[in-house]
């Protein structure tokens, strides 16, 4: 049998779960995990927007004109000239973004990196966020399907 000298009294060793086969035992600390998380294979998990981005923005560099300061007045000249008004619907656009009736600047042609098409205010329209999302990705899609 083992004789362990206590530091403490059992009954607070006890209480404090450091009492090991009679003996008094310090804390043990957490070992660092010997491998790091693999990455998802198969998709992101929904609610992961920031990741899903950050690949997309991988493949498409063009992307941050979107955070241009270029880009943003160009596109409130193209809401002014359109008279924020959804070129689509006729419907006016007063709402504010995420709400479905929020202005969206949409290019007619899809740019695709295109620097000239995308900075051609000619090749924007505004439409309604709802349009946008809705019926003006179904015909891309339906493009992207046809080629």
């Amino acid at each position: 049998m083992v004789r362990c000298r206590a530091r403490t009294s059992p009954q607070r060793a006890i209480a404090a779960g450091f009492l090991v086969a009679g003996c008094v035992v310090g804390r043990l600390k957490a070992m660092p995990p010997a491998i790091a998380p693999l990455p998802p294979r198969i998709g992101y998990l929904p609610g992961d927007e920031k990741a899903q981005d950050r690949s997309r923005n991988a493949a498409a560099p063009w992307r941050s004109w979107y955070k241009t300061q270029r880009w943003l007045r160009l596109r409130w000249q193209v809401f002014v000239r359109d008279g924020f008004i959804c070129q689509r619907t006729g419907e006016l656009l007063s709402g504010k973004y995420p709400a479905p009736n929020s202005p969206v600047a949409n290019h007619k042609r899809p740019h695709k990196g295109d620097e000239r098409l995308f900075w051609d205010m000619g090749n924007i329209e505004t439409v309604s966020k709802r349009v946008h999302d809705g019926l003006i990705q179904a015909e891309e899609a339906a493009a992207g399907a046809r080629r």
